[in-house]
């Protein structure tokens, strides 16, 4: 039996593996790179091992390592996670080697599926449906095809071209990104689907020869090829589930499988399947299959690594219907751009579990991040995943879309706003979803505060900041904020807006401490938006103003707004959406100006190829350099016609976050 488990993995993952490792009473072990020495899954493990570095080529992706980590903790067993080495086979065979314990399936297998163009040929063998696929891209004739890479997963190396011209730069870039994120740039082509659903099979083996087909989920709402939405059961024909059921028993059977896999699926609308890939390892997403089967999926692959018999010999019933959300640190309205910082709040309401299965109904989190938790660039950009179950798929997606409207997510930039959008649309509701859903539907990507109602958030911070001033102040705490024997100028605070503008925000309040006038404009152009207690529109009533509460009457209707207030920034959370706002000084101090045109990084990360020269023309548009960051590329497009005019940092340069990457003169007019 497995007395210490050491988990190669991080975030998340380890803590979800630690979970069902406390229940059982197996000791657990984590590693860390330098980066994750305070992360939450280092402080719950048994024992820690330090891997110098902060990379994951330095760190988890360093097998040497790892084993030096279990021999010293005294570790008899290894579970991958589900990331970094879980599908590499040679750390499976160095773990066997070494005497330990290997929760995973056989290295043979995963060499089998690990080769992308290898896996295909042996399983459609095996019967199992196949697209056309390509090695070389002087073969294809016919478009739209998808770039995919050899190695690895979770859409990076995918690019999809629908032209011959684009091919060759496609390839090069997945190459690039594949080779960048998994140490391997081999890649191929495949026939591109249009319409198509993301279907997979969740299958499990036993040393004992039984291979079995645990439901399909749905995963067709992606972003940049990585799923963002997943739910179980997919909601599919019984006769199509059931031949996806069988394709994918026959792809683990072909490889002798044992432990936890995925076998994916792309569903055409004709009601066609075709293989895409197999995961060797425990998904992201299996979390929507424990909640409708009521199995723990790491305990089966404990009891299997020892050598059990699986405890079921057929497809298990599902009870209810559960979806999972991916909560990620990054800018859905720029291209979904990872974001880095601190995460000053981490607060999601209602959350009945965290990394176990579910009740009947309620929700469940399984987090890498607290409060004060880190996102750091060396690592992927998603921060939890949260998991609703309820007897009807509409009564899961109702759930999850509330809990995530009231959460508080302070700090970073996250898609929770586009995660309640897809949950709540019309066509998510009708099932009407595909891998191009995001593409076809711009009104997601919208806040849910809307503008008109970024005035009274505003209003409400500098309320609060006022309360806590005077709760603050040395000398008659309880007078009102500006409280004067003669009425004065109003009060005025001036704040940066989720959009990069600035709204600045007028109030006074009279003897009583009562709102006697507000008014709030835009200084970015925008229309300017007042009330007045008494006539305007809108009309508000101050009714509580605390430093981190304040309810507002606005129009009759009470609403009331969360404050919390780090530094500079302000994060208001209220009945219809949530803001970030930024304090500006009175009296800001002098900074350096910036060449016009000049275009900043984003993030941390590296220049990883400069594909134009300086005093070259450029089209708005064109892309000049490509930003690695993160694990993905980032392409840095001209922001109109011009010149090349500086190109500050060569390839493989290295930049922090606001470094200027190129400077591009705008064409003048010559008519």
């Amino acid at each position: 039996m497995i007395h210490r488990l050491l988990v190669a993995n991080r975030g998340e993952i380890a803590r979800r593996v630690f979970a069902t490792c406390r229940a059982l009473g197996v000791q657990t072990v984590a590693v860390h790179s330098d980066a994750d020495a305070d992360a939450p899954f280092v402080t719950e493990a048994d024992q820690a091992v330090r891997l110098p570095g902060n990379t994951p080529a330095e760190t988890y992706l360093r097998i040497d390592l790892i084993l030096d980590a279990a021999r010293k903790s005294g570790a008899d067993a290894v579970h991958p996670g589900y990331g970094f080495l879980a599908e590499n086979a040679e750390f499976a065979a160095a773990v066997t080697d070494a005497g330990l314990t290997w929760v995973g399936p056989p290295a043979k297998a995963i060499a089998a599926m690990g080769d992308k163009v290898e896996a295909k040929a042996l399983l459609a063998e095996a019967g199992v449906p196949m697209l056309p696929t390509w090695t070389e891209a002087d073969e294809i004739t016919d478009f739209p095809v998808l770039v995919k890479a050899s190695a690895g997963g979770g859409g990076r190396g995918m690019r999809i071209v629908r032209g011959a011209a684009g091919l060759a730069e496609a390839v090069a870039s997945a190459r690039r990104e594949a080779a960048a994120a998994f140490g391997d740039g081999t890649v191929f082509i495949e026939r591109y689907v249009e319409r198509g659903r993301h279907v997979e099979v969740q299958i499990f083996g036993d040393t004992h020869g039984t291979v079995a087909a645990l439901g399909v989920r749905e995963c067709s709402i992606q972003r940049r090829h990585q799923k963002i939405t997943e739910e179980a059961p997919g909601v599919i024909p019984v006769e199509v589930r059931q031949r996806l059921h069988e394709a994918a028993v026959a792809a683990g059977r072909a490889v002798d499988y044992v432990g936890a896999g995925t076998v994916e699926f792309l569903l055409a609308p004709s009601g066609e399947f075709f293989f895409l890939e197999m995961n060797t390892r425990l998904q992201v997403e299996h979390p929507v299959t424990e909640a409708v089967t009521g199995l723990d999926l790491v305990r089966l692959q404990l009891l299997v690594a020892e050598g059990a018999p699986l405890p079921l010999a057929a497809t298990p019933p599902t009870d209810g219907h559960a979806i999972e959300v991916r909560l990620c640190a990054e800018d859905p309205a720029q291209g979904f751009r990872p974001a880095t910082g601190t995460l000053h709040r981490f607060a999601i309401p209602g959350v009945d579990r965290e990394f176990g299965n579910l009740p009947r109904a309620g929700l469940r989190l399984d987090s890498g991040v607290v409060d004060g938790s880190v996102v750091s660039v060396h690592y992927d950009s998603m921060l939890a995943k949260l998991v609703a179950w309820a007897p009807t798929r509409a009564e899961a997606a109702r759930a999850l879309a509330g809990a995530l409207a009231r959460a508080e997510i302070h700090g970073v930039p996250t898609n929770r706003d586009l995660l309640v959008r897809v949950l709540r649309s019309p066509e998510f509701a009708a099932v009407e979803i595909d891998t191009g859903f995001l593409e076809r539907h711009d009104e997601v990507f919208a806040p849910l505060l809307p503008a008109a109602q970024l005035p009274l958030a505003a209003l409400a911070a500098a309320l609060a900041s006022a309360a806590g001033r005077r709760a603050a102040a040395p000398v008659l705490p309880g007078l009102p904020s500006g409280w004067r024997n003669v009425p004065a100028f109003p009060q005025v605070t001036r704040y940066a807006g989720p959009d990069g503008g600035e709204i600045e925000v007028s109030y006074r309040l009279d003897r009583t401490g009562d709102l006697a006038e507000w008014s709030a404009r835009s200084l970015a152009g925008g229309d300017a938006t007042a009330g007045d207690a008494a006539t305007d529109s809108p009309a508000v009533t101050l009714v509580v103003a605390a430093p981190d509460r304040v309810v507002l009457d606005v129009d009759g209707v009470r609403r009331a707004f969360r404050v919390h207030r780090v530094g500079s920034e302000v994060f208001v959370d209220g009945p219809d959406g949530a803001a970030s706002l930024t304090e500006l000084p009175r009296f800001p101090l002098p900074t350096a100006e910036l060449a016009a045109g000049s275009l900043l990084a984003p993030l941390p990360g590296a220049v990883t190829r400069v594909h134009v020269e300086v005093g070259q023309r450029v089209a708005a548009g064109e892309l000049l350099l490509t930003l690695e960051a993160m694990k993905l590329e980032h392409p840095v497009l001209a922001p109109t016609d011009g010149v090349v005019a500086e190109l500050p940092v060569p390839a493989g340069g290295q930049v922090d976050t606001g470094a200027v990457l190129a400077v591009v003169n705008p064409q003048e007019d010559l008519r």
